[in-house]
């Protein structure tokens, strides 16, 4: 009698997915798909950064318009009706006109994305000023800002130029590295509960550890002029806006109910999910090394 019931509960555990080995099975396929689809990305990033300007201009511009178009779709099942073709259009010209032009033609490519949209919300009775607001700022936010990488790496066609962007995006994955494996282990008090429960302050203090150290060795073999200690707080402010940004995209995600962006990267989610950090964190070492003059 125990026999056959403790086998009617296994099989209503088999059936829920509940066994150990079933559970562990699952574990490991995430996490292998998870390693795989990660790591796919990040060669075809150092690919592109390390062959040149032209390649990270395209790298760029493809994933652009990917986050533009996963930010739309938050949009949308948030109610807003974002003009799609104004402001994947407009994703796909920031990356270009910071490779051919700099910053001044991103500058005069905003001016032109508000008049447009401006332009838009006067001529479309459908439209509201929310649905214009989101239409501009989708490009803005997942491609001006996203076109600091491929600034940084105009800086110089050769190697040096690869070093330092390619320096700048492994801070930014450190920061997330160290983040995750330190508030894994030892993390115990909450960074911000209500918008991202998974983040814990041992694991922010964690990435901004793993931040500087990159910064540290950034300036000790590649930008040389740039002091150890200003390469430190250089660190840690990159390691602070990164996590406002993924932060940002996490309250973007909450306040529609969703968990990823999209579902392009299997084991990671959306390909804005993957770049909420790098968005920010590379711009703020964009603005940093611009205005301390080590550009």
């Amino acid at each position: 009698m125990r026999l056959e019931e403790r086998r009617s509960s296994r099989e209503e555990a088999r059936a829920a997915g509940d066994l150990k080995g079933q559970k562990v099975r699952r574990s490991t396929e995430k996490l292998l798909t998870r390693t795989t689809s990660g790591a796919i990305y990040a060669i075809i990033t150092l690919a592109c950064v390390l062959v040149g300007p032209i390649t990270t201009t395209l790298l760029v511009t493809a994933e652009a318009w990917l986050c533009c178009s996963e930010f739309f779709r938050i949009c949308r099942m948030g109610g807003r009706n974002p003009n799609d073709v104004l402001g994947l259009l407009a994703a796909l010209v920031f990356p270009a006109a910071a490779y051919f032009h700099g910053l001044v033609a991103c500058a005069f490519v905003v001016i032109f994305l508000l008049m447009v949209s401006a332009c838009w919300y006067v001529f479309t009775p459908r439209a509201n000023v929310a649905d214009v607001a989101v239409t501009a700022f989708g490009p803005i936010y997942t491609s001006f800002a996203f076109a600091s990488i491929v600034l940084l790496r105009k800086i110089d066609p050769g190697i040096g130029g690869a070093f330092v962007t390619l320096g700048i995006m492994f801070s930014i994955w450190a920061n997330d590295a160290f983040a995750y494996f330190v508030g894994s282990a030892v993390g115990s008090h909450k960074l911000a509960p209500k918008i991202s429960p998974n983040k814990s302050v041992e694991g922010f203090v964690g990435g901004l550890v793993g931040s500087v150290l990159i910064w540290v060795l950034l300036a000790a073999f590649v930008i040389t002029k740039l002091p150890l200690p200003l390469a430190a707080v250089f660190g840690i402010v990159v390691g602070i806006v990164s996590v406002i940004g993924d932060l940002f995209e996490s309250r973007l995600k909450r306040g529609v109910g969703v968990k990823d962006s999209g579902n392009v990267i299997p084991g990671h989610g959306g390909l804005l999910d993957r770049s909420d950090s790098m968005i920010f964190g590379s711009t703020a070492a964009l603005l940093l090394l611009f205005v301390g003059g080590y550009l």
